[in-house]
C-alpha cells in the first residue's frame, strides 16, 4: 500500500473526528511527531494496534 496514500487516510479520519495530532498520538501511546511523520507519509508504525 502507497505510504502517501495510507497517510492521507490517517490525517482525513483524524480530522473528520474532531482530533488534533497530539490527541491521536495520546489516545494510540506514541508522539505527536509520529503521527506527522505517518500523515506525511514518511514513516509507519511497526505497532499492532487492535
Amino acid at each position: 500500500m502507497d505510504a502517501r496514500y495510507t497517510g492521507e487516510q490517517i490525517a482525513a479520519a483524524r480530522r473528520a473526528k474532531g482530533l488534533t495530532q497530539k490527541q491521536l498520538a495520546d489516545a494510540l501511546g506514541v508522539t505527536d511527531k509520529a503521527v506527522s511523520k505517518w500523515e506525511r507519509g514518511v514513516s509507519h508504525s511497526n505497532r499492532n494496534y487492535k
